[in-house]
C-alpha cells in the first residue's frame, strides 16, 4: 500500500471518528460512564476521545479541498460535527449525574437506547449538512470524498 492509500485510509478513520460513525460492539458503543467497566462516556465508539473535533474538521476540510465558494456549505457540515459532539457531551454529563443508584438491566438498556438515538440523530444531521456540500463539490473533490467515506463512514 503506497503512502497515498495509507493517507486515505487514515483520513477515512478520522472522518468516521469525527462523526461517530464507526461501528462498535454494543457495550463499547454505549460509551459508559467513567469508572464503568466498558469505558468512558466521553469517548467515541471504540474508546477514542471526542475532544479533537476541531482537528478532525480541519483535516476533512483540507482533504476535500474546500474552496472559498463552498465555505457556506462547509460551515454547515462543521457545525453539524460540533453539534454532535456537544449533544453527546451533554448526554454523557446527564447520564453520569443520573448514576446515583446502582445500574439495573433496564437502566443499562435505556442508556444504550438513548445513546443509539443520539448517534442516529447525529448521522441524520451530518447527512443533511453534507448532502448540499457534496452536490457542490467538483468531480475531483467528490472522488476524494468517496474515497474517504468508502468504508461506510458518514
Amino acid at each position: 500500500m503506497n503512502g497515498r492509500h495509507v493517507s486515505r485510509a487514515a483520513a477515512a478513520l478520522v472522518v468516521a471518528l469525527a462523526c461517530g460513525a464507526v461501528a462498535a460492539p454494543p457495550a463499547a458503543a454505549q460509551m459508559a460512564p467513567a469508572g464503568h467497566p466498558h469505558g468512558r462516556m466521553d469517548a467515541m465508539p471504540g474508546g477514542l476521545p471526542r475532544m479533537h473535533v476541531e482537528g478532525q474538521i480541519a483535516f476533512l476540510k483540507t482533504e476535500l479541498g474546500i474552496t472559498a465558494a463552498q465555505e457556506p456549505l462547509w460551515d454547515k457540515v462543521a457545525a453539524a460535527m460540533r453539534d454532535d459532539v456537544a449533544q453527546m457531551r451533554a448526554a454523557v454529563a446527564q447520564a453520569q449525574a443520573a448514576r446515583q443508584a446502582p445500574e439495573t438491566a433496564l437502566t443499562h438498556l435505556e442508556t444504550r437506547a438513548r445513546f443509539a438515538a443520539l448517534r442516529a440523530t447525529g448521522e441524520e444531521r451530518f447527512l443533511a449538512a453534507f448532502r448540499p456540500l457534496y452536490e457542490a463539490l467538483s468531480a475531483e473533490q467528490r472522488k476524494s470524498a468517496d474515497e474517504l467515506f468508502a468504508h461506510g463512514h458518514p
